[in-house]
């Protein structure tokens, strides 16, 4: 008997039952469940049973084509109800004569000079603004680290949130102070230009403190657009200017820069066409005299401010309201053509 085990312990027979029994129980498995492309095997796969009618392919695409066309619509009536109601003062003044006349009394209205004092601010702030944002831009996108990253970009981006009346009593309470000490030093070192000197001293307002806030106001879009603009560019472009022997500042000024070029142009262009049309802040701050100011350091009337402070003591004059309606219609070609022209911009940048 003991010689039987033994030969059965010898030989192979012994050692394949385990193997048989084991196959038997993944057999009796197998035919239990059942196998699926994105399931290891799911025990009695359920049918899942559609309560509703299947919704088709077509009416989301309505849905959101209809939201489309009415945003259109509300557009092109927004647009058009300022072009009518500026007609009666295109017909009886002329749209040459309106444009190029400066006197704005006795049933004549001519907006020169709010057209050059809002290009006037426009230009300056566009000046003080600019070259900040974009080393700012620069600094966080090429130089900071995601530490400092994290900190300063929510306080750049709060600075979107701050309404523009606060901005405004800020430049008069404490700007002002500030500037009539430093106008004089600018008029003076800038004295052989003449649109450079302190025709007001001892003031501290007007255009030069109208668009120091203003550049403050635009900050956050034209740094945050162009830090994202610059981030954007493939780092592969790094590497290749590095492999070259190019170092950190020359592949931003050679590469970086000019890859991102479309992306900063147009954060500078929201830049101009929120600081052309923003309106309480320089209402507080510009002296709102009707006249093309001989120095940044004077007085002007920008084209939004003349809307604000003409519409309230006349809306019972119809003439009055059609020359601000006007007025906002020139504005707004203004900005449609600015538009363009950085559309024409950013396009030739990129090829």
């Amino acid at each position: 008997m003991l010689n039987h085990w033994f030969v059965l312990l010898n030989t192979n027979h012994f050692f394949s039952f385990p193997k048989t029994c084991l196959r038997f129980l993944m057999v009796k498995f197998e035919k239990k469940t059942k196998y699926t492309e994105n399931s290891f095997p799911v025990k009695f796969e359920k049918k899942i049973k559609y309560t509703g009618n299947k919704i088709p392919d077509e009416l989301p695409h309505a849905f959101f084509l209809g939201i489309v066309l009415l945003t259109a619509v509300f557009i092109l009536y927004f647009v058009g109800f300022i072009f009518y109601s500026a007609i009666p003062v295109f017909e009886s003044q002329g749209i040459i004569n309106f444009i190029t006349g400066d006197s704005w009394n006795n049933g004549n209205f001519g907006i020169r000079n709010f057209i050059v004092g809002t290009l006037i601010i426009t230009a300056v702030t566009i000046i003080l603004a600019v070259p900040p944002s974009i080393f700012t831009a620069i600094f966080l996108s090429e130089f900071a680290s995601p530490k400092v990253v994290s900190v300063f970009r929510p306080l750049i981006e709060l600075l979107v949130g701050i309404p523009s009346v606060v901005y405004g009593i800020f430049g008069l309470y404490v700007l002002a102070d500030i500037l009539k000490h430093v106008d004089p030093i600018i008029s003076s070192i800038f004295y052989f230009i003449p649109f450079m000197r302190d025709t007001t001293p001892g003031q501290g307002d007007g255009v030069f403190l109208s668009s120091v806030v203003l550049s403050i106001m635009i900050l956050p879009t034209i740094i945050t657009i162009s830090e994202d603009s610059i981030r954007a560019v493939p780092g592969v472009y790094r590497e290749a200017s590095f492999a070259l022997g190019a170092t950190k500042w020359e592949t931003i000024r050679h590469v970086v820069l000019p890859a991102a070029s479309g992306g900063i142009l147009s954060a500078v262009v929201l830049g101009i066409m929120r600081a052309m049309g923003e309106t309480m802040a320089v209402v507080m701050l510009i002296g709102n005299i009707n006249r093309i100011p001989s120095s940044i350091f004077g007085y002007t009337l920008p084209m939004t401010t003349k809307i604000v402070t003409s519409v309230g003591e006349n809306i019972g004059n119809p003439d009055v309201l059609s020359a601000l309606f006007g007025i906002a219609a020139v504005l707004f070609a203004l900005e449609i053509l600015l538009a363009g022209f950085a559309k024409l911009l950013v396009r030739r940048c990129k090829y």
